[in-house]
């Protein structure tokens, strides 16, 4: 992959789908509103998106909804900041198109990022793209993409894998999270929790909020941002309180200005990021079976029920009892 910096391409930067008769709609319906939603600073859009397939036209999806397409041959000479290749189970055969083979393989030596979503890892895996790198998709692909190409290094628990500028992500709402950290390096944690939040991605996909962690951690923590190493601590040691004056110290600031810099660069205060935190994690528990609401208050460094139940009206809406009993796994038989 060239070795283009994130401000290479002007705004907005250009960003192209490669679609497939049959293609899963949720694998670049997700990560499309993900580069449509995201703004700069001065609320321009970031993303200049295009949707391409092998012939153009109107495109069957794996769903009664039908997308318009542009042809790949009007855009071969294209410069490309993100190129996304759609998955789905229809793409065990668009991986045999020469054109649209051909199109990533013009692409890759030109673009920023060149990733796919879901089972299209293995569009890029029949292109050599793949090759001695370290990639991921669906959890249902991951075994054959071992057995067919044995020289990647399938990651089979991630959510999402970036290797020197190739990206590949588990499957179906995985893109998202995916798209979320691709716009966090490009335009900050700020707005890629920005449109985290917009999308409500905690509430609307049970034993999601692992994944919506795990992002929230790499938005904070990737490419030496300011407030990594604070944030990871505090997420590994929930169950400890630590005061915005202890946290100020631990990052080397006055109290005052830590305040100020973290609410600019995380898009919250720290105390309602910590909050978010033992949210999040507190509804994690509460996926389990059986799970008894003062063990979680105590895991997830609640001071009492009561706090715990204001603070998941705040972040869901709800309290933490209803929340169990619309997400929680059920017992075992």
């Amino acid at each position: 992959m060239p070795a283009y910096s994130a401000n290479t391409f002007h705004t907005p930067r250009p960003v192209a789908f490669l679609l497939f008769e049959g293609t899963k709609l949720l694998d670049f319906a997700g990560p499309l509103q993900v580069f449509c939603d995201a703004r700069t600073r001065d609320g321009a859009k970031a993303y200049d998106v295009h949707l391409l397939s092998e012939t153009g036209g109107c495109l069957r999806t794996d769903t009664v909804c039908q997308i318009e397409t542009s042809p790949l041959a009007a855009h071969q000479d294209a410069a490309w900041d993100t190129v996304l290749v759609s998955g789905g189970r229809s793409a065990y055969e668009a991986m045999n198109s020469e054109p649209l083979r051909d199109f990533i393989n013009k692409s890759s030596t030109s673009c920023r990022r060149l990733g796919s979503v879901c089972l299209g890892a293995f569009v890029l895996a029949a292109g050599g793209h793949l090759s001695g790198r370290s990639a991921t998709t669906h959890w249902d692909g991951c075994s054959k993409l071992s057995a067919d190409y044995p020289d990647v290094n399938v990651q089979d628990d991630s959510i999402y894998v970036e290797d020197n500028g190739i990206w590949t992500s588990a499957g179906v709402t995985a893109g998202i999270d995916m798209a979320i950290e691709m716009v966090r390096r490009d335009l900050g944690p700020a707005e890629a929790l920005r449109i985290a939040k917009s999308l409500v991605l905690p509430m609307v996909r049970s034993g999601g909020q692992r994944q919506f962690s795990r992002a929230l951690a790499a938005q904070a923590s990737g490419n030496g941002d300011r407030f990594g190493d604070l944030i990871a601590s505090l997420t590994e040691n929930l169950r400890n309180r630590k005061s915005v004056a202890e946290m100020a110290t631990e990052v080397g600031m006055s109290e005052r200005n830590f305040a100020r810099r973290f609410s600019e660069e995380i898009g919250v205060s720290p105390a309602q990021f910590v909050e978010r935190l033992r949210v999040e994690h507190a509804a994690n528990l509460l996926h389990q079976p059986g799970v008894h609401l003062s063990v979680v208050q105590i895991e997830a460094g609640f001071t009492s029920q009561e706090n715990m139940r204001r603070a998941f009206q705040r972040q869901y809406g709800v309290s933490p009892s209803s929340y169990a009993a619309k997400f929680a796994a059920p017992s075992a038989e």
